[in-house]
């Protein structure tokens, strides 16, 4: 007697013959309120409350003083200004340096300000 041949187990899918287009998605409606938000919720965008007052940052100090560490610092300005400092007396004096340097920076200082001085 031989034994009956076993059923397949898996079975593969026909392989396609040719490409064919995906499925296109069905686009919701484009006006409406949001789904999902509740009544009475506003969802108009409000104006940036960060105002442009003139102001941008123009020198860096970066203080880095773990606990149990060597405390570093660098200070960097867009006039061309990088140092930097690693021990606790050399970024005290790095620290007092920058505070000084925003006085005479070029870009911090403007013309009308010098001819005052």
């Amino acid at each position: 007697m031989s034994t009956p041949p076993r059923p397949l187990l898996k079975s593969l899918p026909a392989t396609p013959s040719g490409p064919r287009a995906a499925a296109q998605a069905v686009p919701g409606p484009a006006v409406g309120e949001p789904k999902g938000a509740a009544v009475g919720v506003r969802t108009a965008l409000r104006p940036d409350p960060r105002r442009n007052d003139g102001r941008y940052p123009v020198a860096w100090l970066h203080i880095s003083a773990p606990r149990g560490a060597v405390p570093t610092a660098t200070s960097k300005c867009q006039c061309g200004r990088d140092r930097s400092a690693v021990g606790r007396t050399k970024v005290l004096a790095l620290i007092t340096d920058h505070t000084a340097h925003r006085d005479a920076c070029p870009f911090r200082t403007t013309q009308e300000g010098r001819a005052a001085a």
